[in-house]
């Protein structure tokens, strides 16, 4: 194994396996993601199996982690700094949880909606504002947000909200007693939108978790491609 780690790679034995440029395998060391490689007496960079194993590492956990944080990572492990690399891991692992109750938050949201069929009608703020058991401010706020969009009476100036209006304050009212932001809730708002309604978002949802649990299967495998390169006899962080 020894032997193996001190084999001399070129930066083109680096980038084939991977369908990577020369230029890249050393824009990746310049910007610290692999380790520091030795120089020929004619200057050429002469990279091993060490370096190769952080490749591979890095554009593993670029799968789970994406680009910026898989950077940090491998940044902090090559300057000696683990501890830090496995809390960017973690930090990166509570986002995916986080996104994961959200998206059960919206799917609860969507399933406690009633329906809210067009021959419903217009209805009021007062109205509206007593069958969610908010004040009426609480609307104008979701309003100023557009989170809710009513249309105003030509001659009374009244707010008149619509069957789709309504639809749109039950979710957010669901949302908000999730604890979510008004921020974090508008772009849902605008997905329901977009399709039309709350139906046409299953398939939404459907591919919003599978991407979900894609990611967490690819941040399983970024670890293990960590790991092997953290355990690996050559590896001297901080080198």
């Amino acid at each position: 194994m020894g032997r193996n780690l001190q084999r001399r790679l070129r930066p083109i034995d680096l980038a084939r396996e991977h369908g990577l440029s020369t230029q890249a395998v050393r824009n990746y060391e310049d910007a610290g993601i692999l380790p520091g490689a030795e120089r020929t007496p004619h200057g050429y960079r002469t990279y091993t199996e060490l370096h190769a194993q952080a490749l591979r590492a890095f554009l593993a956990l670029i799968r789970g982690h994406g680009h910026p944080t898989a950077t940090a990572v491998m940044q902090a492990v090559n300057r000696g700094a683990v501890e830090d690399a496995l809390r960017l891991i973690d930090e990166s692992h509570a986002q995916l949880l986080d996104d994961r109750r959200t998206l059960d938050a919206v799917e609860a949201a969507l399933g406690d909606l009633d329906p809210v069929p067009q021959e419903r009608g217009d209805t009021f703020v007062g109205p509206l504002a007593r069958r969610l058991g908010i004040r009426p401010a609480t609307l104008r706020t979701w309003e100023r947000a557009e989170l809710v969009k009513p249309r105003r009476d030509p001659r009374t100036g009244y707010r008149i909200y619509s069957a789709a209006d309504v639809r749109d304050a039950l979710l957010v009212h669901q949302l908000r007693r999730g604890g979510y932001l008004l921020e974090q809730i508008a772009p849902v708002i605008a997905q329901v939108r977009s399709a039309g309604g709350v139906a046409p978002l299953g398939s939404m949802l459907s591919d919003w978790r599978a991407r979900l649990s894609a990611r967490g299967r690819a941040m399983l495998t970024g670890a293990a491609a960590l790991e092997a390169h953290l355990i690996s006899p050559g590896f001297q962080p901080g080198l």
